[in-house]
């Protein structure tokens, strides 16, 4: 599905994927510096040196890491579904219920964006840091809150992908 969406697609369409994609991947590799933190803080730990702040900087990059696979997990309609009960479903009806998955998507995203704005206001303003590295937590929802926007985006590809294929029956 995934060539479908970035070899067929173009205009803002294209555009949308190409740049999920990419965020996906720089999420991707944010989880592999996360990895290589990990690696360094235990192999100093052998020598009586461990990374400072290691677990900070686990549990900030996971989250973020996590966030920015969501949008093409949309896109490319890899999310966890229940296809045990549309296993005899027709394809019409399979159509129906992934057109409806995409609007929940669209509704969940900008749910998440209302909130953890509101969220990251919180954090600033109470000047929340980590304890060890003191890095301000609020740092951290600036690309969490890109990667819900871009879920938004996202969702509405989807939602437009979807609609087109329950119209086509």
């Amino acid at each position: 599905m995934t060539d479908d969406i970035q070899q067929g697609s173009s205009g803002l369409v294209g555009a949308a994927s190409r740049l999920i994609t990419v965020w996906a991947l720089l999420g991707g590799l944010l989880l592999l510096a996360v990895v290589g933190v990990n690696m360094v803080s235990i192999i100093g730990s052998v020598f009586g040196k461990p990374f400072p702040g290691d677990f900070e900087l686990t549990e900030m990059g996971v989250a973020v890491a996590v966030f920015t696979f969501l949008p093409y997990c949309q896109l490319v309609g890899a999310n966890v579904s229940a296809d045990i009960f549309t296993s005899g479903a027709s394809k019409r009806t399979i159509a129906f219920f992934t057109l409806l998955g995409s609007l929940v998507a669209l509704g969940f995203a900008s749910l998440l964006i209302w909130r953890m704005y509101f969220g990251m206001l919180d954090q600033k303003e109470y000047d929340y840091t980590t304890t060890i590295l003191q890095i301000p937590h609020w740092i951290a929802f600036i690309p969490i809150l890109v990667s819900l926007a871009l879920l938004a985006v996202a969702a509405i590809v989807a939602l437009l992908r979807d609609a087109s294929a329950l119209s086509k029956g």
